[in-house]
């Protein structure tokens, strides 16, 4: 039975990083099943002071065969009403929002309280953060007010889940993990990668990707690659790839203090698409040395390239990444981040490591997804 679907949150023409492509993957996992869907965007996302990066809109082409709408204005509760009618009138059978900020409540919980009153509608949310990484007066008020809003909630961690509960502990929710992003393209040999960045093949590559934020723990890795074993590989390099969110000059002193500056690769600008798999495939293991986290949507791009990691045990990193099987699960703290990849540069487990990723992320299917989607929201009471 086709279905009319409503994703409400981050795509194209804002460069919305992981949200932004999961949203545009997750239309297309509908659109598989044969359902009629559009994506409901933001015309202003953040004011432009709030924003911690350099642009909040993307460069690259519109992603093909996708109905986007951009609409919604966060700061503007005329627009959240006018927003709210437009998709109201259309009675989707499902609406789908992505909630990751308080910030985002007022708005997006206004918007999902009009649709819901078509009662038709079923209102669930993917809750990628109940409880934000960097806390504000307000939060609690916030959050409640978008939760109480919805009908049931998808979440891509147990921890988020247990949060959820907390404030929501009548209503259905489900745990799926995080599918695979399976949309930057095919592997490709080290050498073609490398090639494709500038950098010299000789070199082995440890990988830090994504926005760089103090929860993620930059910083733990950077002491790390300081560490007297790892000084002990003249040939390993550490690939930093994704934009600063926040004030830079604290990560280039310490760099500079740790004589650090010939060990790294700094490709500090937003990462286009179409250049993701080129750091994947020219990395040997990819590093999460978060401080804390929910999930993290590198997880999935790491296992479509076939590449080791080493996570941080902290939120919902270590449900993905099996130690020992995988990859290696450690503590936040510098030196157990610095023997794992030791380990993984000593050891003969890398090998093993790839054969095991290859049969272990068949489970994060995006038909599975879709699927569950389909079943909690059979679970809601109108």
């Amino acid at each position: 039975m086709a279905r009319r679907v409503v994703i409400v949150g981050p795509a194209y023409p804002l460069r919305g990083g992981g949200m932004a492509t999961f949203n545009e993957r997750l239309a297309y996992a509908f659109q598989e099943q044969g359902d009629e869907v559009e994506i409901v965007t933001f015309r202003l996302q953040y004011p432009s002071f709030l924003f911690p990066g350099k642009s909040q809109y993307s460069d690259e082409p519109a992603p093909q065969g996708l109905n986007i709408r951009v609409l919604i204005n966060s700061v503007n509760p005329l627009n959240w009403i006018s927003t709210g009618n437009y998709i109201r009138r259309q009675r989707p059978d499902i609406v789908i929002f992505r909630y990751w900020l308080p910030f985002m409540s007022p708005c997006l919980g206004t918007i999902a309280r009009i649709i819901r009153s078509n009662k038709h509608s079923r209102i669930l949310a993917i809750t990628d953060n109940v409880v934000p990484h960097e806390r504000r007066p307000g939060d609690i008020p916030f959050t409640k007010y978008f939760l109480s809003a919805c009908h049931g909630f998808l979440t891509m961690s147990r921890s988020v889940q247990q949060d959820l509960e907390y404030f929501e502990p009548q209503k259905p929710n489900v745990y799926l993990p995080h599918p695979l992003y399976d949309n930057f393209g095919a592997p490709e040999p080290k050498a073609e990668a490398c090639a494709a960045l500038d950098l010299d093949p000789k070199y082995n590559y440890l990988l830090f990707f994504g926005f760089i934020r103090a929860y993620k723990g930059l910083t733990l890795l950077l002491h790390a690659l300081n560490d007297e074993r790892l000084k002990q590989m003249p040939n390993l390099k550490l690939i930093v790839a994704g934009e600063f969110y926040e004030d830079a000059a604290p990560y280039h002193e310490l760099i500079h203090q740790l004589g650090l500056q010939e060990r790294l690769e700094l490709r500090t600008d937003f990462i286009p698409n179409a250049e993701v798999r080129h750091y994947f495939c020219a990395a040997d293991l990819v590093v999460q040395p978060y401080r804390h986290a929910t999930q993290s949507g590198v997880t999935q791009v790491a296992y479509h390239f076939d590449k080791p990691m080493v996570v941080t045990n902290v939120g919902g990193l270590a449900e993905l990444v099996p130690n020992g099987e995988v990859g290696y699960v450690v503590e936040p703290e510098p030196e157990a981040i610095a023997t794992a990849i030791a380990d993984f540069y000593t050891s003969a487990n890398a090998p093993i490591y790839e054969q095991n990723i290859s049969k272990y992320k068949k489970r994060f299917s995006w038909s599975s997804f879709v699927e569950a989607v389909y079943k909690l929201a059979e679970r809601v009471k109108l």
